[in-house]
């Protein structure tokens, strides 16, 4: 399975749309099998959903995300974990243990964009089987 973190100085970023990059990592049998950095291609409406789901993202980690944005990433069958803070590694680590836990969407930027509550805030990475 493949998860998308979105990215900043080594940190998981507070809006997965406007972070410099994404960490993308595949997971399998709880194991770590890759792991590289994309740059983000740009914030448009659905832009960013569309080319994390042709890069074959099943779950994206971030700090927060709009209700829009949610919508886009249900449309492609992509799994939403926001509210998430910290190192990548610790994330992954989280991720690998079962422990990785989510909560209120940390974007703050616009009236109808949404805290994310009650979507997606807890998750597991590897509860997909590969």
């Amino acid at each position: 399975m493949r998860i998308a973190i979105s990215t900043e100085a080594g940190n998981v970023a507070a809006h997965f749309g406007r972070c410099p990059s994404y960490t993308l990592v595949d997971l399998e049998d709880g194991q770590i099998t890759s792991r590289t950095e994309i740059q983000n291609p740009g914030h448009a409406p659905g832009r960013i959903p569309a080319f994390l789901h042709e890069h074959g993202v099943k779950v994206i980690i971030a700090g927060g995300m709009g209700q829009r944005a949610q919508g886009f990433f249900d449309q492609m069958g992509i799994e939403q974990i926001i509210g998430v803070t910290g190192s990548i590694d610790e994330v992954l680590n989280a991720c690998l243990d079962g422990t990785l836990a989510g909560g209120e969407s940390l974007c703050t930027h616009g009236k109808g964009l949404g805290d994310g509550s009650g979507h997606h805030q807890d998750g597991d990475c590897d509860h997909h089987h590969n």
